[in-house]
Formats: structure tokens, sequence, C-alpha cells
């Protein structure tokens, strides 16, 4: 059977000695972070945000994270749930929690659950390997339905049950994915087969650290939102623009 030919973005594996120094200045990244960046801090009042959600995509796709995901899957992992769990909730608030997004609240979860399921699908995830191109695709794909969902549970015209409901139902769902990763008997992701060991990792522990930083960690953000709305319903209050 032929060997998968990856074409990472971030280039190949590091090991502990290069690890440092992988950061990546991608022209074309660059460009478009700085575009972003005139894009949302025009809007003086959500600046702060806006610098938060940067801050993310730059550890993301710049610091050597990025290099490391090519190398560990827990760390592509961790990658994924900064994009859907912070960046996307930032950058929601930076556009004054981007109104325009905040329709369809059944098709935002279901959206969101089948591409993150997608995309950590074995086979998926190759693909996503495979060019720069489905790399792009994956990570877009997540980050804008990631934002999808989150302008719908923080915008004010959504009631606090369908908000929590969605919330909840998201951790949920990454919570058996998680559960999949971390109680599986055999590492299912070819790329990483051989890229662990300079970690310390066995493909399999890699794995299942992944689970468990899909299945606790990541669920911080989710929960701590499903609170702040139950404690803005149990005030008596109602939303306003300004998250907590």
């Amino acid at each position: 059977m032929p060997q998968t030919v990856y074409e990472i973005y971030c280039g190949p594996a590091p090991d502990l000695v290069s690890l440092p120094w992988r950061w990546n200045l991608d022209p074309v990244l660059l460009a478009a972070l700085t575009i972003f960046t005139l894009v949302v801090f025009r809007d003086k009042s959500e600046r702060a945000f806006a610098a938060l959600g940067l801050a993310v995509l730059v550890v993301a796709f710049i610091s050597p994270l990025c290099a490391l995901a090519s190398a560990l899957f827990s760390a592509r992992v961790f990658h994924h749930v900064l994009l859907v769990a912070a960046a996307s909730p930032f950058l929601v608030l930076s556009l004054n929690r981007a109104p325009w997004l905040s329709h369809a609240p059944h098709f935002a979860f279901a959206a969101h659950t089948l591409l993150f399921w997608l995309w950590h699908s074995p086979s998926a995830y190759g693909f996503a390997l495979s060019s720069y191109a489905a790399y792009w695709l994956m990570q877009l794909s997540l980050l804008g339905s990631a934002m999808w969902l989150w302008a719908v549970a923080l915008n004010s015209r959504t009631s606090a049950g369908n908000a929590c409901a969605l919330l909840f139902g998201t951790v949920l769902q990454m919570g058996m994915l998680a559960a999949l990763l971390t109680f599986s008997r055999a590492p299912l992701y070819e790329a990483h087969f051989a890229t662990t060991t300079a970690f310390g990792l066995t493909p399999l522990e890699d794995q299942q650290l992944a689970g468990v930083l899909m299945w606790v960690p990541a669920a911080g953000p989710y929960l701590l939102a499903v609170l702040w709305r139950i404690r803005v319903v149990l005030s008596g209050r109602t939303l306003d623009r300004r998250a907590p």
C-alpha cells in the first residue's frame, strides 16, 4: 500500500530542538491578519475583544504551535479548541456580536457539529493535511461555523434557554468525540504515526491526550457562557450590547 504524501501547512514535524524557532511568517497570512486588524479595530468600544481574538489567532497560526501540530495530534486538537472556543467568541464580540450571523440556531448547531466531527475523522483529517487549500478549508470552516454558533448564543434576541441548549449541546457533542479519542484502543491518525516519539509520546498516548484536551479545557468557555446567560436571567436584567 503506497504511503500517503502530506503537504502540511507550517512544514514538516519539528523536534524539541527546532520547535522554538518554528515561527510561521507566511506573508499571505500576515497580510490577512493585518487586514483583519484594520477592520475590527475601527470600533473603539470593542477593541479589547478584537485584541484578544487577534492574540489567539497569532498563537494558533504564527507561534510554534502551528509547527507542533504537524507532529502531535494533541497540538492540532488544542489548535482547534483555540479557534472554536476562544478566537470565535472574541471575534463575534469584536463585531458587536455579529447580528448578521445570529440566525437559524438549529442550523448553526448542526453545521458546527457536522464540521467538527468531519474534520476529526481520520480520512477527512488526512485530506486536510494533503494540501494547503485543504488545510485552510478545514480551519476556516471550523472557525466560521463556530462564529455562527457563538453569534446566535450571545445575541440578545436568542432566549436564554435556546442559548444554553446550544452551548451545552456543543459541550456534549465535543465530549462524545473526546471520549472516542480517549478510549480508543488504537491510534487513528496516520499522519502522526511517526512524529510523536520526538516528544516522548506514542501515537496512542498523543491521541488520548488530544481527547482529554477536547473533553476538559474545551468545555470551559461554553460553560462560562451558560452560567453568564443564567446569571442574567436570575438578575432580572436584559442583555446589553457588551459581554460581561
